[in-house]
């Protein structure tokens, strides 16, 4: 059904606590995927460019989903966002917004710019650990994603 578990995960994320976090609530839920991982946009934008490149190296495969901080230095997390969703080659890839942000604005930029989920990271670490493991199930095991590796 959902990712592969030889796709990576991306995930961008600025903050080391927060990557942490996010990496062990993956576990926990039981997903084995390879993690790849850039603390800004812009490497972010670089990295997906490179594995959706025509000539790529195969050694850089596109990630199964992507779980994107809007509040990242350099290219920030919605223009990351409008970027995936612009390219034709990785747009069907899910993005999940995973953020601190409750302003309104930023939910409804986001999904005007074709976010798949938009989640508010919870404070503490059991009620993230339960978000992640809610959203394991619908992604991982609910969800038919497409093939990327075409």
């Amino acid at each position: 059904m959902g990712a592969s578990p030889q796709q990576p995960i991306l995930i961008v994320e600025d903050s080391p606590e927060d990557y942490e976090m996010t990496v062990r609530s993956l576990r926990s839920a039981g997903l084995v995927n390879p993690i790849t991982h850039y603390t800004d946009g812009d490497d972010a934008v670089e990295y997906l460019h490179q594995c959706t490149h025509e000539n790529k190296d195969v050694s850089v495969p596109i990630p199964g989903m992507i779980f994107l901080d809007l509040n990242l230095p350099g290219t920030d997390g919605r223009e990351v966002l409008a970027d995936i969703k612009q390219d034709e080659r990785i747009k069907v890839i899910p993005v999940i917004v995973l953020t601190t942000s409750t302003d309104d604005w930023d939910v409804q930029a986001c999904y005007a710019l074709g976010a798949n989920s938009y989640i508010t990271k919870p404070l503490d670490f059991e009620g993230f650990m339960k978000a992640i493991a809610r959203l394991k199930d619908y992604w991982f095991e609910v969800v038919v994603m497409p093939n990327l590796e075409r």
